[in-house]
């Protein structure tokens, strides 16, 4: 018996038209809770300077940009796929943007467009891309993993190709606006951040859409035969986490005013890291956008609090990767599932 064919109420394809409350979700979704508390005790202690409004706001609007990484990334293994080169969009996305909005001379700049088409720009880079992962994915039923992979190559080759190995910069104040402005004393790209994850948690829970994503990553053959339109669904789950991952390119590029070659570079393993110890499950079917987000919040906040400690940054690179193998330890005893 695996879980994915139980009544847990985020795993199986529920009646047509029924709202299934996910309490053994919610459940989950405050496991989390207790390690954050714990780490901002120890914050305090290791520096008062943690507990201080500025530094909270930090932490909040650097975690922002990746977390709309991980918001992505969790829903394409919620519905049993993964996509590893959402941290190239995060970088093509904002650069092909870059490139067509800036004035010739500067860096790469074409000057094709105005400013005020960055942010379509880069939305609609965003989407091109996951329709490509889908076309390949869905339509001729190639290797997710794969795919996804070749994708991340690609795109970033092509980033380094348009910058020419170096960084856009000038950019027009329409393409840094989100990342930098400040709505009702917090960052912009933070709110954004907190709207996008309630809009997630809403349609994941209590919308057949993300019913869907549960039937789907649970026994897609299943979801098949329940009259869930299977295809679709997957295509565009990877068409909303590709925009996904071009907006949070988007504030991490407002927030720096540039578009450097190397950005996102490395930020797939921080993602995977934050869904799988927030209780995303790599197998499919099961796991929480809400428990994503704790996930990428205590990552955050771990670093911060080694960063005040004075730990170099090699050694929080080494911290995440055995966070992810202690989180899997952990999932596969609870579950008693093999993780294959």
């Amino acid at each position: 018996m695996t879980e994915t064919q139980t009544a847990g109420p985020e795993q199986t394809a529920p009646a047509r038209g029924r709202i299934a409350a996910p309490r053994l979700a919610r459940l989950r979704d405050l496991a989390l809770v207790p390690a954050i508390i714990v780490i901002a005790i120890v914050g305090y202690f290791v520096s008062p300077v943690f507990l201080h409004w500025d530094n909270l706001v930090n932490v909040l609007q650097q975690q922002s940009e990746i977390s709309l990484l991980v918001l992505a990334e969790a829903l394409v293994l919620i519905c049993g796929r993964m996509d590893l080169s959402l941290e190239s969009t995060f970088g093509l996305a904002p650069g092909v943007a870059a490139l067509f909005v800036l004035e010739p001379g500067i860096a790469h700049g074409l000057g094709w467009l105005s400013g005020a088409w960055s942010i379509p720009l880069t939305l609609v880079a965003g989407a091109v891309i996951g329709w490509i992962n889908g076309l390949l994915i869905v339509r001729f039923r190639l290797n997710g993993f794969i795919v996804t992979l070749g994708m991340l190559i690609v795109l970033r080759g092509l980033l380094t190709g348009i910058t020419g190995g170096k960084t856009f910069f000038n950019l027009p104040s329409s393409m840094i606006y989100l990342g930098n402005a400040v709505w009702f004393g917090l960052p912009a790209s933070v709110w954004i951040c907190l709207i996008l994850y309630a809009v997630a948690i809403a349609v994941t829970g209590y919308t057949r859409f993300g019913r869907s994503l549960y039937a789907i990553g649970g026994n897609p053959d299943a979801a098949r035969a329940a009259g869930i339109r299977v295809s679709r669904v997957l295509w565009a789950t990877l068409i909303i986490g590709s925009m996904l991952a071009a907006l949070g390119g988007l504030l991490l590029t407002g927030r720096l005013a540039s578009v450097a070659a190397s950005q996102g570079n490395g930020a797939i393993f921080t993602v995977f890291a934050a869904a799988v110890i927030g209780g995303v499950s790599l197998n499919g079917g099961r796991g929480t956008v809400f428990g994503a987000f704790t996930g990428i919040l205590l990552l955050y906040m771990i670093q911060n609090v080694l960063t005040l400690a004075g730990v170099p940054a090699q050694w929080i690179n080494a911290l995440n990767g055995g966070i992810i193998l202690i989180a899997l330890i952990i999932s596969r005893i609870t579950s008693g599932q093999a993780q294959e």
